[in-house]
């Protein structure tokens, strides 16, 4: 049975005005959370309004949303740029959004993005949201996933080979004289960067007649301070470790604090790469070496395909960018040995 506004209004306990309002974005007049309970049941009982589910739209909104899992990482703020810029000399405006990793929040976001009809979007996953990924792809919405991929799922997305990333880091570190190696990484849950730089990390440590063992990769909550408390217990178990390799920008900042705290010099005791170039990688003591990837150009080519598919008039097949890392060289990283 279709599920009309005056179902939602009833189980929400509100009038049919308060639920039109909410749905064109309009909550200046509603409390956070009216908002967020009628948000809610609009997703459980999937009502679409009816241009949308005729697969209609009355017009252009020239907007494109995009939503991000992590706005404080500064990797976004480069794509950002790139996004941007991309729609603005294409004539669309952005919405950004912050799912900060969590799945009910970023389904949240894409439908209330879909329900003021921008005319696309482009998603960081939490991957926690495979039928509603599947639901807009099937619709043939103007969908692009950035960064992260969605397993068996067959949709346009620009992301980085992070298995070439993490050898980049084993080599440099082997250049470096370096062969006690370990890999310090978010626990993956289905990410596939992080799956992926483990895997990378993995080979080429085996590639080059290093010992692969549980020890060698270590998996760290996602939650502020873990990463520092995982490196300080880490090192006074195996103090002779002479290289980590940091997978995110935000765990380096908490595995230098572990350092620090511990005494360990870097990169006289240990050499350390990071993953993710940012504006104060630079600046830190010692300058540190970093895995770069190409943050704008990821934002270009992903607002870039998505316009196509929003201009486009016949259907295509989805676009799939691999973009290569590279490896910026400073002090941390150590001398030749």
């Amino acid at each position: 049975m279709k599920v009309t506004i005056d179902d939602v209004a009833k189980m929400a306990g509100v009038s049919k005005t308060t639920v039109s309002r909410i749905l064109n974005g309009n909550y200046s007049q509603a409390t956070e959370e009216t908002k967020e309970k009628v948000l809610k049941i609009i997703r459980d009982l999937n009502y679409r309004p009816n241009p949308m589910a005729r697969g209609l739209k009355q017009m252009r909104t020239n907007i494109i949303g995009i939503v991000l899992s992590n706005l404080s990482n500064p990797f976004w703020s480069r794509v950002l740029e790139g996004v941007e810029d991309t729609c603005r000399q294409s004539g669309y405006s952005l919405m950004v959004c912050n799912s900060n990793e969590d799945s009910e929040r970023e389904a949240g976001l894409i439908d209330g993005l879909q329900m003021r009809q921008v005319d696309g979007i482009i998603v960081n996953p939490t991957v926690n949201n495979k039928e509603l990924y599947t639901e807009i792809v099937q619709k043939k919405y103007p969908f692009l996933v950035i960064n992260r991929r969605i397993s068996d799922l067959d949709v346009d997305d620009v992301v980085v080979d992070n298995i070439q990333g993490a050898r980049l880091a084993v080599e440099h570190f082997i250049e470096r004289g370096r062969r006690k190696l370990v890999c310090f990484v978010y626990e993956p849950e289905g990410i596939s960067t992080w799956q992926e730089r483990i895997q990378g990390f993995k080979k080429a440590m085996s590639e080059n007649g290093l010992v692969v063992t549980e020890q060698s990769v270590i998996q760290v909550d996602n939650a502020s301070g873990r990463a520092k408390a995982a490196i300080i217990d880490y090192f006074r178990q195996k103090p002779d470790v002479d290289a980590v390799f940091s997978t995110n920008n935000m765990m380096t900042l908490e595995i230098l604090e572990g350092f620090k705290e511990l005494g360990v010099e870097v990169p006289g005791q240990v050499a350390l790469i990071g993953y993710d170039e940012t504006v104060w990688a630079k600046h830190l003591n010692p300058p540190l070496t970093t895995i770069e990837q190409p943050a704008y150009e990821m934002g270009r080519i992903a607002a870039k395909n998505l316009i196509q598919r929003i201009d486009s008039k016949t259907a295509r097949k989805p676009k799939h960018v691999v973009l290569k890392p590279s490896l910026i060289v400073r002090q941390s990283s150590g001398d030749h040995q």
